[in-house]
């Protein structure tokens, strides 16, 4: 993973500004939004980091989407310390981050998620970054009107808002939105849910 730019690259951060992050977390395409600005959240004012294990992908798109090759692990515990590791990095200098919520009806590893997500929120806790946690059907309704939304759809309402095809940008051999973009996309909602709180709150 020692192509990931760290988070201060192209950042110097002012007290005065919001600095943020939104985390798609998983075992398999973590990806992380992070939002710098004083006004209105926009693409252009977002860096986004993922970890794949294509190399293909390992590389950087539109000069904010940096993407990294997962470290090598020999235990499951190893593998959930340098995910998290590589998280609290991206994210260092935040004020505040957010995580979009379990699925409910998630099949497969569900304990291995969770004890993944564990550690990521314990080292956040540790590092004094406060995390907020969204519910996927509530970032699903703010970026697409309906809390059901699927990748496709997740991804339409991103390529309208932004102006970018992500898909036929980082993945042009695919017909249907999967990781890693629908991870790009996921983290940039995330993110942007979290900005709208924020500004709630005020």
């Amino acid at each position: 993973m020692g192509t990931t730019p760290a988070f201060g690259q192209g950042f110097s951060i002012l007290y005065t500004c919001m600095v943020i992050a939104g985390i798609d977390y998983s075992l398999c395409g973590p990806a992380i939004c992070v939002f710098k600005g004083e006004g209105d959240f926009h693409f252009k004012q977002c860096k986004f980091y993922y970890l794949t294990d294509t190399k293909k992908y390992a590389k950087t798109y539109l000069t904010n989407i940096h993407g990294s090759v997962f470290e090598e692990y020999n235990h499951d515990c190893e593998r959930y310390d340098t995910i998290s590791s590589w998280a609290v990095d991206v994210c260092y200098g935040c004020e505040e981050v957010a995580i979009e919520g379990y699925a409910y009806g998630a099949k497969g590893r569900v304990f291995h998620i969770a004890e993944n997500t564990g550690i990521l929120k314990y080292k956040f806790f540790q590092a004094s970054i406060p995390v907020d946690v969204i519910t996927p059907s509530e970032i699903k309704k703010k970026a697409t009107g309906n809390g059901n939304a699927n990748k496709n759809d997740m991804h339409k309402s991103f390529s309208r808002e932004t102006g970018y095809n992500l898909l036929s940008i980082m993945t042009p051999s695919k017909k249907e939105v999967t990781s890693p973009v629908s991870d790009v996309v996921d983290s940039y909602y995330v993110c942007k849910r979290l900005w709208e709180k924020i500004k709630e709150r005020d």
